[in-house]
């Protein structure tokens, strides 16, 4: 039965002893903006500023110290969407041991690269994590290297478990903790520890998207949960809830301009579901397990943030095609104070007669309230927006 190979709290904790001096100790920062929009105190478990930029490298250098001579001459070999990669990179080029990292054809390159320069071998195959799963496993078949499983593995899934041992030390009065699910090791790992010691506690997972598939949440982006690691959260998770990338990005946004932390997706998934009201529980702890966002990515994101927040206004309209008129329409939007970011002409198109320009404005707002007012002041005189 599956639940036979879970870790337990005493497996966690010599987890511990062994991270000792190559895993940090994460802090945890209050948040007076959450807190404030949640209607409860909340708390950041802030993973992202851990080594290699994720929780990732707890149940890497975990399970890589309990190899034997034999099996670390034989080298590691991985399957990652990238955070995984790096940290088993990391953890394996301080033990002396040869690693490579199969990784999914798209996978952002601030994650390859890192990968690469802590001296793993990297390949690139496919379009999912569960592509690169299958390429590693046959490759560890055929070179009898050991194969480092990103979640299904008890000896990471306790690494991983140290967050919550970290966690109950940290933070005695949360009463709701909130982790992402991806393959799904991190919540197990947390969760058997919470439940051993707080056995009280509320704890919620969160998925990014009800598929998994084609999110800006790659860290978390495979098709299915382990086995063994669901077989834990059935019995431990109080609830699990989805987001969407709307959410992801607001909330990436939101971490960056009022936190000042970088957190990727997946590590942004806990505070959408706080944000979408989905979490529940009161007193929250949201996990951010990761801070390695691409940034192209991260230059997107912002920009989608921003305009789901109405901080970013993109409209189009037309003009009368005459000398002075465009300032007309600008002198409008100044005096309603809209920062003109781009200006876009255009004299072709559907809908633009022959004596008109159209026009496409991208505007810095304040809220959706300037929004709707700015756009109302430009119909008024007779822009149609």
């Amino acid at each position: 039965m599956a639940t036979a190979t879970a870790p337990t709290l005493a497996e966690i904790e010599a987890a511990r002893e062994r991270l000792a001096g190559r895993a940090r100790v994460t802090p945890v920062h209050g948040s007076e903006t959450l807190s404030r929009i949640a209607g409860t105190k909340v708390w950041l478990k802030a993973e992202n500023l851990q080594r290699t930029g994720s929780f990732k490298i707890r149940g890497a250098v975990n399970k890589l110290t309990g190899l034997g001579e034999a099996e670390r001459a034989a080298g590691v070999i991985a399957a990652s969407a990238g955070n995984h990669g790096q940290a088993l990179a990391w953890a394996a080029r301080e033990l002396g041991i040869a690693a490579t990292v199969f990784m999914p054809q798209d996978a952002p390159m601030a994650k390859v690269e890192a990968t690469r320069n802590y001296g793993a071998e990297t390949v690139l195959t496919g379009s999912m994590f569960d592509d690169a799963l299958a390429a590693a496993t046959a490759r560890a078949d055929e070179t009898g290297a050991t194969f480092v499983h990103a979640f299904e593995d008890p000896q990471v899934i306790a690494g991983q478990g140290t967050i919550g041992l970290e966690l109950v030390e940290q933070l005695p009065e949360a009463r709701t903790f909130v982790l992402p699910v991806g393959g799904g090791g991190v919540a197990a790992g947390i969760a058997i520890a919470l439940r051993a010691l707080r056995p009280d506690v509320r704890i919620v997972g969160v998925q990014a998207g009800k598929t998994g598939h084609g999110t800006i949440a790659d860290g978390i982006a495979v098709k299915h949960p382990g086995e063994l690691t669901m077989t834990i959260l059935n019995d431990l998770l109080d609830d699990l809830v989805h987001v969407e990338d709307d959410a992801i990005a607001h909330a990436i946004t939101l971490l960056l301009e009022r936190s000042k932390l970088v957190v990727e997706g997946a590590g942004a998934a806990s505070v959408a579901a706080l944000l979408n009201g989905d979490a529940g529980g009161e007193d929250v702890c949201v996990l951010l397990s990761g801070g390695n966002i691409d940034a192209t990515l991260l230059v997107s994101v912002v920009r989608h943030g921003l305009t789901r927040a109405g901080r970013f206004l993109v409209l189009y309209t037309r003009v009368p095609d005459r000398p002075g008129e465009l300032l007309k329409l600008l002198e409008l939007v100044a005096a309603e104070r809209g920062n003109i970011l781009e200006i876009h002409h255009r004299r072709e198109g559907t809908g633009i007669d022959v004596s008109e320009t159209g026009v496409e404005l991208t505007i810095v707002t304040r809220d959706e309230e300037h929004c709707r007012r700015l756009i109302a002041t430009l119909e008024s005189h007779g822009y149609p927006v």
